[in-house]
């Protein structure tokens, strides 16, 4: 990252494709907190947040149902057939 703003699109394209695949392994088993996956991926809870939140946004994660008891929504992947 050059200036923490601007960033080579190849840069951020390989950084969506790792995350991504990282993401949905660790979802794999079961459903996690933001906070859940930041841990057993090793990273910053917002830099979690910034790529669940896109996953999920554009249909490869969906929310769990009610938030639990410290307000963290749990995810999963979705269903998207074989392409």
């Amino acid at each position: 990252m050059k200036n923490g703003i601007d960033r080579d699109i190849a840069e951020t394209m390989r950084d969506e494709m790792i995350m991504k695949d990282k993401i949905l392994l660790r979802l794999n088993d079961h459903p996690q907190t933001i906070p859940e996956i930041a841990e057993g991926l090793g990273c910053s809870g917002n830099n979690v947040m910034y790529w669940v939140m896109t996953m999920w946004r554009y249909g490869y994660l969906e929310e769990t149902g009610k938030p639990n008891g410290e307000g963290y929504y749990t995810y999963r992947p979705v269903n998207r057939g074989v392409l």
